[in-house]
């Protein structure tokens, strides 16, 4: 679209819509981790809880780069119209899901929208806006970001609280209808159909082949070892072929050119280990929290929106920091504190008081906010023009894919040390009928059932500290030691 060609009018009815739609898109997974334990409980799916995010993650992660060599033939209209429009029936059909294989299916198609809606709501920005006028409008959008952060799981929270998990996902589709006809009466484009695009249609493959068996290889290693291996086997020859297609392609999916620079490289490892990360702590301290000390759903719910405040405070001070000091020491500082308040976790007992919850979540959030946003910033910087780009979407995709292949291996750990303790009578049913928002429920052998979960969430955060360590030790190795201007 010419900038030249559209009134103000019409350019802020569209900006209107991809502000709803960055809303609509990154509320839903905040929202979601507060409602985990009500669905678990209502629809008795502890055994697949963690392919109730990743099933969204997976398929954002996948349809991503393809959306974006769409938009360059279709339009940018066109493909962000669909998006929004499966986006918002993915949301009703998860929240009429009456099992849990259902609401996997439906959020599957949650994801397959996002990803659509996600990568070109900055893409409609660049087009509509001159380079002088985009920085301020992307720091305008980046609010309703940080708004969902904010009120994601205080909503969610209160829904679950007061009215059911379902209305969770209710909420985003009057947004959506909002956004699919505010994009339909004001968004028009004049555009000259490309008869020549390049679609990696075998990079997409490997690519495809290489997500979906590393996470059934992953959800398969504590009930079926010899399938789980299997399928891991799978992803390494498929992760090879990918790399090995996108060698020799002349427009691949992810250009290897970009990973000559082993500063880039890290940067890009960083912001993928630390979303794995992230999505530990948004979907265990809810879980904590709710099934051991009982509290409401909004109670916990406040957790993750102490971390969300300290992200959107620290994010501030990026460019200050980065002025004054090598990326390095600011990330090595950081994630080491990081580290030691998520080593207290693994000891915590019972009375492990709930206000700690509260300092390791902001320490988390102070965390991020400075170091992914300074990924995202010397990403960018560390490319020559003509790929900038295509360095934003390699660091959006590495921050997908962090939080799909993570969510399914806490819940793998969490899966297999719950069936590893059970003795007594404890069946795997009443643990899982434990994991609940409803403090009041009175449950048999309670006294047996906390001491379990209590183990397998220490086990989840021995492995939330795992990817701290690596993400340490890597950043240790960064061959950059200069401030970078």
């Amino acid at each position: 679209m010419n900038q030249s060609t559209i009134g103000r009018h019409q350019r802020w009815v569209i900006m209107t819509a991809v502000f709803i739609a960055t809303f609509m898109t990154s509320v839903e997974v905040t929202i979601v981790t507060t409602a985990l334990p009500s669905i678990i409980s209502e629809l008795h799916g502890l055994a697949y809880q963690s392919w109730i995010m990743s099933a969204y993650l997976l398929t954002t992660a996948i349809t991503t780069p393809i959306y974006g060599k769409m938009a360059d033939a279709l339009g940018r209209r066109n493909v962000f119209q669909w998006g929004v429009i499966v986006f918002t029936i993915g949301s009703l059909l998860s929240g009429l899901s009456p099992s849990i294989l259902f609401l996997i299916l439906a959020r599957a198609i949650q994801g397959i929208g996002a990803g659509a809606v996600m990568p070109l709501t900055f893409t409609i920005i660049a087009d509509i806006f001159t380079f002088k006028e985009r920085a301020n409008v992307l720091a305008l959008n980046n609010t309703a970001w940080g708004l969902s952060a904010l009120v994601g799981p205080l909503i969610g929270g209160f829904l679950v609280d007061h009215l059911s998990w379902h209305w969770v996902f209710f909420v985003n589709v009057p947004l959506g209808l909002i956004v699919a006809v505010l994009v339909w009466l004001g968004y028009h484009e004049n555009i000259e159909l490309s008869s020549r695009l390049t679609i990696d249609w075998w990079g997409i493959l490997w690519l495809a082949i290489s997500l979906v068996t590393l996470l059934l290889g992953i959800q398969a290693l504590d009930t079926m070892p010899a399938l789980g291996i299997g399928l891991l086997l799978i992803t390494i020859i498929a992760v090879v072929l990918f790399i090995r297609q996108e060698k020799r392609f002349v427009d691949p999916l992810i250009s290897p050119k970009m990973f000559m620079s082993k500063t880039f490289t890290i940067q890009i490892m960083t912001a993928t280990i630390l979303s794995g990360v992230l999505i530990g702590y948004q979907m265990y301290f809810p879980i904590w929290l709710q099934s051991l000390y009982r509290v409401s759903a909004t109670t916990a719910g406040l957790v993750v929106t102490s971390s969300s405040i300290m992200w959107l405070a620290a994010s501030f001070l990026v460019g200050k920091l980065i002025n004054r000091y090598v990326p390095k020491q600011i990330a090595i500082a950081l994630i080491g504190v990081m580290l030691l308040s998520y080593l207290s976790l693994i000891f915590a007992s019972r009375t492990f008081p709930v206000w700690s919850f509260y300092v390791i979540a902001m320490i988390n959030g102070i965390g991020m906010g400075v170091v992914v946003s300074m990924n995202t910033i010397l990403s960018q910087h560390l490319v020559p023009n003509d790929m900038v780009g295509s360095a934003t979407s390699v660091l959006t995709l590495g921050r997908s894919l962090g939080q799909t292949v993570m969510a399914g291996v806490y819940g793998a750990i969490l899966n297999l040390v719950i069936r590893m303790q059970l003795h007594g009578g404890i069946t795997f049913s009443q643990v899982n009928n434990v994991i609940s928002t409803k403090g009041t429920a009175v449950v048999v052998n309670r006294s047996l059932i906390d001491p379990i979960i209590l183990t397998a969430l220490h086990m989840v955060f021995v492995g939330v500290v795992a990817m701290l360590v690596v993400v340490f030790v890597i950043n240790l190795l960064d061959p950059n030691h200069k401030i970078i201007r």
